[in-house]
């Protein structure tokens, strides 16, 4: 999630850019023959364990918890999915497969997801928000097609259509018959490009960057607060304590779960007087 929710309700959430990776996701397994069901779990459950405001969120819970382990969106979502969330008591978690769990687990670049529909996920992520991020981009006048290298365009293609069907393709073909996914040389050296495009561009981009700092010090801030008064979480995180759970670990959980909206609401309405909030 490159652009903060209050800066536009039109941009990608953590949400739709799941139900893309997923849309990605049963496209490439259908035409592989692959679990399609499989598939789509994994990614419509691979970034449940970020926290408010994306990676800008997991930075200032990975420096809230530097001492207590860390704090990893990849690890966050199999807890969520094993563990916080719990509808059949007889059964951990939601009692997913080892193959979900897996797939979850291992979604990230230096992932090595032990399932071929695991390995499309891995991939269908990066096409999914290199592409979608680019498009909110334009929109919001930051970047633009012609912003887009000659070598890259000759490549991919000159639109987000082309690219996102030459991506696809290129996946089918050179997976197809084989024991593991992957991309054709040229097509990923292309698609390695784009995304270092959009890293220089993008990513680190001052506009769009540019509420990141205070994202992480009001998740800090709300997390320091909860450490000190557990009692104001939810009821469900507060049984967790008071069945032996390690509070610093608990009000981790209870921030991370929290949508982008709610911890500002949160924020106001613990630390800005009253007489000045804006309502």
């Amino acid at each position: 999630q490159v652009f903060a929710y209050h800066e536009g309700k039109n941009y990608r959430t953590r949400l739709t850019h799941s139900i893309e990776v997923a849309q990605i996701t049963r496209t490439i397994c259908k035409c592989l023959g692959l679990n399609e069901e499989l598939g789509e779990a994994i990614a419509l459950a691979h970034d449940l364990g970020h926290s408010p405001f994306g990676h800008a969120g997991e930075r200032g819970l990975q420096n809230a918890m530097k001492k207590f382990g860390g704090f990893d969106h990849n690890i966050q979502s199999l807890k969520i999915m094993t563990k916080l969330e719990i509808h059949y008591p007889e059964f951990e978690g939601l009692n997913l497969t080892w193959e979900v769990r897996d797939g979850i687990l291992n979604h990230r670049t230096a992932g090595k997801p032990s399932t071929l529909e695991g390995q499309v996920v891995r991939l269908c992520d990066k096409i999914a928000y290199i592409h979608h991020d680019m498009d909110d981009a334009i929109r919001a006048g930051i970047l633009s097609e012609d912003d887009i290298p000659i070598t890259i365009r000759v490549i991919l293609g000159d639109t987000c259509r082309e690219r996102l069907n030459t991506l696809i393709h290129d996946i089918v073909e050179q997976s197809r018959g084989t024991e593991y996914v992957r991309q054709s040389a040229e097509i990923a050296e292309g698609m390695l490009m784009l995304r270092e495009l959009m890293f220089a561009n993008v990513y680190r981009n001052p506009e769009a960057k540019k509420e990141e700092e205070k994202a992480k010090k009001m998740l800090i801030s709300l997390y320091t607060y909860y450490q000190e008064h557990p009692e104001q979480m939810s009821r469900e995180y507060r049984n967790l304590i008071g069945c032996g759970e390690d509070k610093t670990q608990v009000v981790c959980d209870y921030i991370a779960g929290m949508t982008d909206q709610y911890s500002m609401h949160k924020y106001e309405e613990l630390f800005v007087p009253k007489a000045w909030a804006v309502y």
